[in-house]
């Protein structure tokens, strides 16, 4: 009966440790997440953009407001997974919008707004929103307008990461829309035991 209880709390605990707990993120005087990915700019997305392309990464803008659970949910159990870490360091140049903030933005084409008023002008409702924008844009184009890919709401690990990679593969640029790719993926990335748990 020992030798059962103790083979139980080892499974238990290794099970733990395969999905890992939540992990308590730092929070903005905003209220938001603050994860040390995401760069501290003036807010004007053309040169954000071209300082994310001068590092050889893709800009990522991520809406958010506080009292998110669902920002929350992205903050504590996806963006920590080592691999997503990983991806988004390493390819991703990440700017926070503030959906009810006042900050000043700068538009692509040249329009200057507070974020709330921005958001608004976005037409983007729910929060996390994240806009995906390719190397260039066009002139005259907002960021929704020119994003590749806007994601609004919380997704688990896989559909996280493979849109990442989608993204990177120029995905939108080929035949095979991101549902079909990540369809594909899923089986072997379970198979690996991609990113500890099967989403």
């Amino acid at each position: 009966m020992l030798k059962f209880a103790r083979r139980t709390f080892i499974a238990a605990s290794l099970a733990m440790l395969t999905v890992g707990p939540a992990v308590a993120q730092e929070m903005g005087d905003d209220g938001l997440h603050k994860a040390p990915w995401q760069r501290d700019t003036f807010k004007d997305l053309r040169e954000d953009l071209a300082e994310a392309s001068a590092e050889g990464k893709r800009l990522l803008v991520m809406i958010e407001q506080r009292g998110c659970i669902y920002c929350k949910k992205m903050h504590e159990e996806v963006y920590p997974d080592l691999e997503i870490t990983q991806m988004i360091e390493d390819n991703f140049f990440v700017v926070q919008i503030n959906m009810f903030g006042d900050v000043e933005v700068t538009d692509f084409d040249g329009e200057t707004l507070s974020e709330k008023d921005m958001v608004s002008k976005w037409n983007v409702l729910f929060t996390p929103t994240n806009l995906y924008l390719p190397e260039e844009v066009g002139e005259g184009l907002s960021a929704t307008q020119a994003a590749v890919a806007s994601v609004p709401g919380a997704f688990g690990r896989l559909t996280t990461y493979n849109m990442m990679r989608w993204v990177l593969d120029h995905g939108y640029d080929g035949e095979e829309p991101f549902q079909k790719f990540h369809a594909r993926n899923i089986p072997a990335q379970q198979d690996a035991g991609k990113l500890n748990v099967y989403e």
